[in-house]
């Protein structure tokens, strides 16, 4: 499976794909080569080609948001044939939440129709495979609180993502917030 390396505001960021969509994007990590090397150790080969017009849509999109820029990150197709059942509805449910909202673990467990599966749910937040496109920076524990993030620089890379869509973390207006 074919990836491209991108620099961002944030970094150099790696996305991958199969003829059927997206199949993973990579927040960066320290240095390029890092970056790189994370997608050698998944498998994955750099593309040599000329990037097919949905990745090339999705880089710019990607590149866009981490400016801080609105971009149409709901409209990039993803190959989801490689998650489970209840991963997937728990992703589709939140590409739903809108840039500059958040929800809690519990509430994103109800919109996917999994009342009660809110651990389950931060399961599947810790293996998103595209994150941004798939919003997991946007779920946060009850009461406001972070909760954790799983890619490259932990949870302030997560206050950051936010930060770009105007959320401030500890805010009483956030779901949750007691």
């Amino acid at each position: 499976m074919p990836y491209h390396l991108f620099d961002t505001a944030f970094g150099t960021c790696a996305i991958a794909w199969s003829e059927a969509g997206l199949t993973r994007v990579l927040l960066p990590e320290s240095t390029r080569s890092r970056t790189e090397a994370r997608m050698r150790r998944a498998g994955l080969e750099r593309s040599g080609t000329l990037l097919p017009d949905f990745v090339e849509e999705a880089v710019i999109a990607l590149k866009a948001h981490l400016l801080g820029t609105e971009a149409p990150l709901d409209a990039l197709r993803l190959d989801d044939s490689f998650v489970t059942s209840f991963n997937a509805s728990v992703y589709r449910a939140l590409r739903r939440v809108p840039r500059g909202t958040t929800v809690t673990y519990g509430d994103l467990a109800r919109q996917a129709g999994q009342p009660g599966a809110a651990r389950a749910v931060g399961v599947a937040m810790g293996r998103n495979p595209w994150p941004i496109i798939v919003p997991c920076h946007r779920v946060l524990a009850s009461g406001g609180m972070m909760g954790g993030f799983s890619a490259p620089g932990g949870t302030a890379t997560k206050e950051r993502l936010l930060a770009l869509e105007g959320v401030e973390v500890g805010d009483p207006k956030l779901p949750g917030f007691a």
